[in-house]
């Protein structure tokens, strides 16, 4: 799996991916222009994060599960506890995909 894919398995980057395939399928949009779209969303996602996000998030949880394949970290936590300076989030189930920031440029 490419490292931009990433975020395409993100909640709205499966809904990206589904419009736009209907779109192809409706001949409305060229299945040429959808791969740059697609390209254009990881391109600025990565960006986003990069440049964007400034506040610190620690996490606590149940490790459920981990493993490392293809220089991919991905974690899953049961009963987490999100907290940063202002408030505290708890969640059931977490998925965490972590990769090494310089395979991104690549």
């Amino acid at each position: 799996m490419a490292t931009f894919e990433l975020y395409r398995r993100s909640t709205i980057g499966m809904c990206l991916t589904e419009t736009l395939d209907e779109m192809v399928s409706s001949g409305t949009l060229s299945p040429e222009l959808a791969i740059q779209v697609l390209v254009q969303f990881d391109k600025s996602m990565t960006e986003a994060l990069e440049n964007q996000v400034k506040s610190k998030v620690s996490i606590k949880g149940h490790l459920h599960t981990y493993r490392f394949c293809d220089n991919v970290w991905t974690f899953i936590l049961t009963e987490a506890q999100f907290k940063n300076e202002d408030t505290t989030e708890q969640v059931g189930k977490v998925k965490i995909v972590a990769c090494d920031s310089k395979l991104l440029s690549q």
